[in-house]
């Protein structure tokens, strides 16, 4: 409970500076953007970002059933990282990273929905056919937004970071020149201000494209996904505000 209460007032303080300022927005975020994350999920795209958070200065705690398995990566990662169960990773985290095969969401929803309510979650889940079977089918229909906020109720969704393979964001993170785009898409404003500082934490540039139902325009086999853009050139595809 007492890292839920830190994660809404850095929201809450974030969303004013949002509302007053963009200027004011990247001060508090730079002043106080060094939030416990939780990673649920230890291979490619968790690893890959989770391990970017910890660079970036972020204490990280990697979750999975088998938390001893992640101690390789934890160990490369320094004093920041952290493994633990899921349960402890959620006690831990003021936000969570998503990152685990889509046909694990209705299970973790159902074991986990207590722990997830009220938390900034960033949905990085991709559904596929071969492996989700009627979940991909139903993330096609629906879109994956409504999806994932179906299986997870409560929690404050934003989707990110399931546009690129995971390693489009090891080589890109914080390269020379313009920052790559990342897509983001969230019904609930203070967690996607949440969510765009992570993003820039990770070394990349957070577009926000709209609201959940946006995220159907960056979701697997849709026209915006596994794109290598700049900023500038992700709201042009998107058809947003320069």
């Amino acid at each position: 409970m007492a890292c839920d209460r830190r994660a809404l007032l850095r929201a809450g303080a974030l969303a004013l500076a949002l509302a007053a300022s963009p200027v004011l927005a990247r001060e508090a975020l730079a002043q106080d953007s060094k939030i416990p994350v939780a990673v649920i999920g230890g291979g490619n795209i968790g690893g890959t970002i989770g391990g970017l958070w910890v660079k970036a200065g972020h204490p990280v705690m990697f979750a999975s059933r088998h938390p001893e398995d992640l101690k390789p990566l934890v160990e490369k990662l320094g004093p920041l990282a952290k493994a633990g169960t899921v349960e402890q990773a959620l006690a831990f985290g003021d936000a969570v990273l998503i990152a685990v095969p889509y046909k694990a969401y209705p299970e973790l929803g159902t074991a986990y929905g207590a722990s997830l309510k009220g938390k900034v979650v960033l949905d990085a889940g991709n559904a596929t056919k071969a492996r989700d079977g009627e979940l991909a089918a139903e993330a096609e229909s629906a879109g994956i937004g409504a999806t994932s906020a179906k299986y997870l109720p409560g929690a404050r969704l934003v989707r990110a970071f399931n546009a690129a393979n995971y390693r489009l964001f090891a080589q890109n993170a914080h390269r020379s020149g313009a920052p790559m785009a990342v897509p983001i898409a969230g019904d609930d404003k203070q967690a996607v201000a949440v969510a765009e500082g992570l993003v820039r934490d990770a070394g990349f540039e957070p577009v926000v494209v709209g609201g959940l139902d946006a995220a159907r325009q960056f979701q697997m086999g849709s026209p915006g996904f596994q794109r290598d853009v700049t900023g500038p050139e992700a709201r042009k595809a998107f058809g947003l505000a320069p």
